[in-house]
């Protein structure tokens, strides 16, 4: 095994580099600028998992000498996608559909070898359930701006945490990164993570 002490992510999201800084990683941040709009015939989890292999084959066409890893996060309501709202009618139109009930989230994520070739792709699924919100919660959330960068419409880690009842599945997957099956597939590939931790990188 070798250690891997950086780590090219194809995302702007601050969330992600956090989590991948958090296992001691370097993170170099070079967004990867795909359309994520909706693509017709698709279900949520191969949405999911179109959109991250397309963000990790932009970034190895400007990169190709590191790892790199992309992701993608699609809430999955009864087989629709929702992605991140593009305002906030549309943003309090999410919490309502997702409010007093059961939704999926999936989390889907790219690897790319860039000395070797290698690569990989795979998806996490996690079930999410809400508290029953009120108009006046729904309009606290909005008004705090927190929605608008994330999928569905919410973010489990701060504010958000209050919609959530509970969760069947993996917390990270939720975040947008699953941690756990990352670390496992680089594993695979013969790394480890550094046995000091690194410093992030924008």
């Amino acid at each position: 095994m070798r250690e891997l002490h950086e780590i090219l992510l194809a995302s702007a999201s601050p969330r992600r580099r956090e989590l991948l800084n958090s296992l001691g990683l370097r993170v170099l941040v070079v967004p990867s600028n795909v359309d994520e709009g909706e693509r017709p015939g698709y279900d949520p989890r191969e949405l999911a998992g179109l959109h991250a292999a397309a963000k990790a084959d932009a970034v190895a066409t400007r990169d190709g000498s590191r790892v790199i890893v992309a992701a993608d996060t699609v809430v999955d309501v009864d087989g629709t996608a929702l992605g991140k709202p593009r305002d906030a009618a549309e943003a309090a139109a999410m919490l309502r559909l997702l409010s007093g009930r059961q939704h999926l989230v999936h989390t889907a994520y790219a690897l790319i070898d860039g000395p070797s070739g290698r690569r990989i792709t795979g998806a996490e699924t996690t079930r999410v359930r809400f508290h029953p919100l009120d108009e006046t919660e729904i309009a606290t959330y909005v008004a705090s701006g927190d929605p608008f960068d994330k999928a569905g419409g919410y973010g489990i880690q701060g504010r958000g945490a209050v919609l959530v009842a509970g969760i069947e599945g993996d917390f990270y997957t939720v975040m947008g990164l699953p941690l756990g099956t990352i670390v496992r597939r680089l594993r695979d590939w013969g790394y480890a993570l550094p046995a000091q931790r690194g410093a992030s990188a924008t």
